[in-house]
């Protein structure tokens, strides 16, 4: 029986280490959606305060570039992932792409979208030492202990 599978993504080594795993390792009848969460900067492009230091406000236009930015890099990472996974498979009608702005932290908005009837929740482990992701936490810890009514993956 087909499941609906949420696979968070991003532009990095660990999206398409999870892409890879999704390929190589499940059932060609899921339905996947590659979700990807993107920092919100237009707030902070807006903002017009005289408290903003000169510097910012010298290279805000330069910073409010970086969400196209990103946003282009997450979307060409998706469809790399979707291409690899038609290449290995999968019904490309059965692949969704989505991509939001961060609203609540991204931890919490992959969290958010996973309670909207998914089975499984896909996601890669971020690549840090063990210190730093010990006082830091990561994505894929915060979003294993927020979730709950979906099954978590986490892809080494």
């Amino acid at each position: 029986m087909a499941k609906k599978i949420l696979v968070a993504i991003d532009d990095s080594e660990n999206g398409k280490r999870t892409a890879d795993f999704i390929a190589e390792s499940l059932s060609r009848d899921n339905r996947i959606t590659l979700f990807s969460v993107v920092p919100d900067t237009a707030t902070l492009c807006d903002m017009n305060s005289p408290e903003l230091t000169p510097h910012f406000l010298s290279q805000q236009s330069s910073f409010c570039t970086l969400e196209d930015q990103k946003k282009n890099l997450v979307s060409q990472a998706q469809e790399t992932a979707k291409a690899r996974l038609v290449e290995a498979g999968f019904d490309e009608k059965q692949i969704t792409l989505k991509t939001q702005l961060r609203k609540k932290g991204i931890a919490r908005d992959i969290v958010a979208e996973s309670q909207d009837g998914y089975d499984l929740l896909v996601i890669g482990r971020r690549g840090v030492t063990g210190i730093k992701e010990y006082f830091l936490g990561s994505i894929s810890q915060k979003v294993l202990h927020l979730s709950k009514d979906v099954s978590v993956l986490i892809v080494n």
